[in-house]
């Protein structure tokens, strides 16, 4: 079933149950007001033709049947009669003399046992029946009458209720229908936008319907917008990054292609053979080694369910650091700062990978040592709570904040930077590790002062 279709039979539903509820509510209230009134005046009525008869020195019945009989009253086919103690019928007076009521023994007993009105009706007319009990005589009164002008103005409201009824239905359902259309056309045309968008034009956006109404429609829109920003940094990313790593391997592909084609033209000594071999050898290990970093990167661009997560030490993880720093070269030296270490070792713990978390706070202190004058870097770690702060501090030449965002985008190096050996992949791929491990890394770096990279990481505490 189509949604407009639903929204409509639903908002016809709730009407319906309105109307139904409100017609209800107002002929039940008519209708009892009618019984209340009908009962006060043959009360009245029965009251009257009481004390009548209790005065029968004064009054005998010829009289009281003619006073009953040109009594103005709103009512037809009025019928009073009078009971005694043995339910023997004293009194009778119809405005039909063919028209009699039928009264039931029961009724009478129960109106002389509970000394209150007894309603009850008789075809169509309205019967009370009333102890009536004074110093001179005692007996069962029973009024009973037509109540035309009640009953007509219940016609007449049950017709405008009917009438009221079967308009409000087609009211809603027009309505409910126009109204799908009014709620549901945004949706519409947002769909209808979207799918205008494709690849190539992504950087088309969706036009809220109002920029000033900050309704439900203008935030489907903006999320959907966002969702595609997001979506279009990731092509831009994604293009950047094949367009580079294709740049980067083909630089030593062809330096190695063209060495050896050089060597092949003609013969040459064993010395200029070695040279030729020693050249390649270096490019060979260049791509060996960029490889490498794009499957550690292809690996860290996943998600974490693949990972072998572990509990690890944090600080045993640090303590490896100067000797593989050492190992990429002499002149690289690493300091560590564990003066503020907590006496709870469990404070220390996180799970994660051991050689990706490594692999990241490697490249960190590595770019570190490269980018410093004095090639050195000190690592301080710290626990906040339940996170734990490992800052990574140079005194190099700094970067400038408007790069501060770039430098984790792959293959971008900045215009210092290029001068020193490397693929601009190190931070990007210390990044991804990171949010795989729920952490994030920030840089704090002031130009001709150094650069301060601040990895967070939570304690295993914490989850």
């Amino acid at each position: 079933m189509a949604v407009r279709t639903r929204i409509t039979l639903l908002f016809t539903l709730l009407v319906v149950a309105i109307l139904t509820l409100v017609c209800a509510s107002v002929y039940y209230f008519s209708y009892t007001n009618r019984i209340k009134d009908i009962q006060t005046r043959l009360v009245n009525r029965a009251i009257t033709t009481g004390r009548l008869l209790s005065q029968r020195g004064v009054f005998d019945e010829a009289l009281i049947r003619k006073i009953d009989a040109s009594t103005s009253m709103a009512m037809q086919d009025k019928v009073i009669e009078a009971y005694d103690r043995s339910n023997r019928l004293i009194y009778w007076y119809s405005d039909n003399l063919a028209d009699t009521l039928r009264t039931d023994g029961n009724v009478l007993a129960r109106a002389r046992k509970s000394n209150d009105r007894i309603y009850f009706t008789q075809q169509r007319k309205d019967a009370i029946a009333i102890n009536f009990s004074d110093d001179n005589a005692s007996f069962i009164i029973v009024a009973a009458a037509y109540d035309e002008a009640g009953n007509e103005k219940l016609r007449h409201l049950r017709l405008v209720l009917s009438l009221s009824f079967v308009g409000g239905i087609l009211i809603s359902v027009i309505g409910g229908y126009l109204f799908s259309i009014s709620l549901l056309h945004p949706i519409k045309r947002i769909a209808d936008e979207v799918n205008d968008i494709s690849a190539r034009n992504l950087t088309r956006r969706i036009r809220p319907a109002r920029a000033d109404a900050k309704d439900e429609w203008y935030y489907l829109s903006d999320t959907l917008n966002q969702l595609l920003n997001r979506l279009q940094e990731s092509f831009e990313i994604q293009g950047r990054f094949i367009a580079n790593a294709s740049h980067e391997l083909s630089t030593p592909l062809t330096s190695i292609s063209s060495q050896l084609e050089v060597a092949l033209q003609r013969v040459r000594t064993v010395e200029e053979y070695r040279k030729v071999i020693q050249s390649v050898y270096q490019d060979a290990r260049q791509l060996s080694k960029l490889t490498q970093t794009l499957l550690e990167f292809a690996r860290a661009s996943g998600t974490a369910g693949g990972l072998e997560i572990d509990l690890l030490r944090i600080d045993e993880v640090l303590l490896r650091l100067p000797a593989e720093i050492k190992k990429a070269s002499p002149l690289y030296t690493v300091t560590l700062d564990f003066d503020r270490l907590p006496e709870a070792e469990e404070a220390l713990l996180v799970f994660g990978n051991e050689d990706l978390l490594f692999t990241a706070i490697r490249n960190i202190v590595s770019n570190a040592c490269k980018y410093s004058d004095d090639h050195h870097a000190v690592v301080r770690l710290v626990v906040n709570g339940t996170e734990i702060l490992i800052a990574v501090e140079d005194k190099g030449r700094g970067i400038g904040e408007e790069e501060w965002e770039k430098i984790f985008q792959p293959f971008y190096r900045s215009d210092d930077g290029v001068a020193v050996p490397g693929f601009g992949l190190g931070l990007s791929l210390a990044r991804r590790i990171l949010l795989l491990h729920k952490g994030f890394i920030g840089v704090r770096s002031v130009l001709g002062e150094g650069s301060v990279f601040t990895i967070t990481l939570p304690s295993a505490a914490k989850l």
